[in-house]
């Protein structure tokens, strides 16, 4: 079998061969191997053997940028830090200019709507499992399209399923590595069961979480309860909602927040349940394994909390770093 050869000359004069649909979505990417940016789609690569690639031996963390300004950025930047710490992944030189290079990536992106996803990987240097073998880590950052859920379902509400997936190690759940072996399952899980999200119980039959997604559930003491972080990744968005329930509670919709085990039976009885993560806000669940939440449609709740937290990340000045000034 013969099979052509390319360079990378041939590579670039043909990308536009290699495009594909979903590539409409990537706007730009800096990488540290070149220390650039790059717009074309099909030029957005990492080395075969960073072991990011064949080790998944990396951090990342993603952000959103609302009418060009990015929320919670250093709450994101400190997290990825603390996921490389403790894998014992030291920053690339250019991380001191992290802030720059986001911002340089976002504008050369064009869009004031963007996802802004952050890779630290250990770095290319072999394909073995050898850490070592990597000579300094490496940096990348892209901007793609924010593509947040369509209306209706913040209107009606989402139907979500128990995933029948292994719950991660405490040491590795509070990690936000590259490695999302199992975050993958959980989706593929809700995708074949019909829905849209998939949540996760552990061995012990307390909740934990989907995908990407903390869940939160209003109970009928009107509390809102929020699964024990052992076993799971705390959201940035997670701890912003709790930070605004202060609110809630204060105008009398809830009368107290608690992170705690939560069982089949407790979830069975709550009168609320919602997603919560970077590029959902807040979500309201109408099902949930095909049992019916509440009324069936968002509540007083999720309503509230949804307004509170969108006024927040359109105009909190304290929480809002701008990308195009």
């Amino acid at each position: 079998m013969k099979l052509p050869v390319f360079s990378a000359e041939d590579l670039t004069a043909r990308s536009a061969e290699f495009m594909r649909p979903w590539h409409e979505n990537y706007l730009a990417m800096y990488s540290s191997i070149w220390e650039g940016i790059v717009t074309d789609p099909v030029l957005m690569t990492v080395p075969v053997d960073d072991h990011l690639v064949h080790r998944a031996d990396g951090v990342f963390d993603a952000f959103k940028c609302v009418n060009g300004r990015a929320y919670c950025l250093d709450r994101h930047l400190r997290r990825l830090e603390r996921s490389a710490s403790s894998l014992g992944i030291d920053m690339p030189p250019d991380y001191e200019r992290i802030t720059d290079i986001i911002k340089a990536v976002v504008r050369t992106g064009g869009s004031r709507d963007v996802i802004c996803r952050i890779i630290v990987s250990r770095g290319p240097g072999s394909f073995s499992t050898n850490p070592f073998d990597c000579p300094t880590s490496q940096l990348y950052v892209i901007a793609h399209s924010l593509k947040p859920p369509p209306p209706e379902a913040y209107e009606k509400g989402v139907a979500i399923i128990s995933a029948e997936v292994p719950v991660k190690p405490s040491f590795y759940a509070k990690v936000k590595s590259c490695d999302y072996l199992i975050n993958v399952m959980i989706t593929k899980a809700a995708k074949e069961g019909g829905v849209d999200f998939a949540v996760t119980w552990d061995e012990n039959g307390f909740l934990a979480e989907g995908s990407t997604e903390n869940i939160l559930l209003v109970s009928p003491e009107k509390e809102l309860l929020i699964p024990e972080f052992d076993r799971i990744l705390q959201g940035i968005t997670l701890t912003r909602v709790m930070e605004l329930t202060e609110e809630l509670v204060l105008e009398g919709y809830l009368k107290g927040i608690k992170v705690v085990r939560i069982d089949r039976a407790t979830a069975a009885h709550c009168l609320e349940v919602m997603l919560c993560g970077t590029s959902l806000d807040v979500l309201p669940v109408r099902k949930w394994d095909g049992r019916t939440i509440g009324q069936g449609r968002p509540g007083p709740v999720f309503r509230k909390l949804n307004e509170v937290l969108r006024h927040d990340i359109e105009s909190n000045p304290d929480l809002l770093t701008p990308m195009f000034e």
